[in-house]
Formats: structure tokens, sequence, C-alpha cells
């Protein structure tokens, strides 16, 4: 409906760190935000739907994580060839996606050597789709004890946004 192919040509990678309660199984600590819970990994399109979603212990890398969720969909989307993503997913990780998956994985700095918070290209993506999906109050927190059923709770509300949107669109 926004006139777009099926098929995306393009994502934008992130991960969001959580906190969860003391019931929670998988935690770890996110030592860069401080957090002690579980990450949230999403590849989005440029319209901000979730191609593909994992939930890991905050503790977990995010370019170890992006080779799972890489090798996950290689096979699945043929017109993807461009994924822009942070800094935190640097180094040798680069080389493996064009290599593996013959896909450009291109990193965007920040803009400008200011202080304070810039809208990064494309990055803001992303983050726009963690914030739909922390409107969600079953997402605010991770709740869960197994990892598993925190992903199909992002699928479920992004399935829930999309619904509402074609809904409205009529």
């Amino acid at each position: 409906m926004a006139g777009r192919e099926a098929e995306p040509s393009a994502g934008i990678l992130d991960s969001q760190s959580v906190k969860t309660t003391d019931l929670a199984g998988k935690k770890g600590y996110d030592g860069g935000k401080k957090i002690k819970g579980r990450r949230r990994h999403i590849l989005v399109d440029v319209l901000g739907l979730i191609l593909v979603a994992s939930v890991t212990a905050a503790s977990v890398q995010e370019r170890k994580q992006a080779k799972k969720m890489f090798e996950s969909i290689k096979g699945y989307m043929p017109r993807l060839k461009l994924i822009w993503a942070d800094g935190g997913y640097t180094g040798p990780l680069i080389g493996w996606v064009k290599q593996t998956c013959g896909w450009v994985l291109e990193i965007i700095k920040p803009t400008k050597a200011e202080p304070g918070f810039h809208v990064r290209p494309w990055c803001w993506i992303v983050e726009r789709t963690f914030g739909w999906l922390n409107k969600n109050r079953r997402l605010s927190k991770d709740y869960e004890c197994l990892t598993d059923t925190s992903e199909a709770l992002i699928q479920i509300a992004m399935i829930r946004i999309m619904a509402r949107r074609l809904a409205f669109e009529r």
C-alpha cells in the first residue's frame, strides 16, 4: 500500500537493551548501557517493519548475534542488497556479510562532532520501531522466562501495528 516492492532491498539493523524481572531466565549485563537484562536485536525495512527479530542476554555482542540473524534470512530475501547499522557493528562483520550473504553492510557514523543527540540518517527508522514496540505494555520491560516468548511477543506487536495501519489506510 505504500507503493514499494513487497520484498525489501535495504534494511536497518540495531539492538536495544531492556531490563528484565527477577523471574526472567537468560539475562546478562550490557556494560555500555549499564543495564542488567536482555537485548532485542531487530532488522527492519525502510518503512520500519520488522524483517527479523532476536532476543538474547544483554551481554551477547551485537556483531555475534547479527551473524546469526543474517544466516537465518539470507535465502529468504533475494532483493536485499544493503543494510545500514550503527558503530556497534563495525569490524570483520562487514567483510563477512559481503562474502557470506552478498550484501553491503554500511556503518552510519554520527554526523556532528558536537555533544548531545543528533538524528543519524536511516538509523532513526529502527529507533522509531523500538518506540512503537515499547508502547506495548508487555514489551516495556522483558517479563518473559524464555527468549523465544519475548521474540514471539515482538512479532505479535508488529502484526498488531501492521494490521492497524492497514485498517486505517482503507
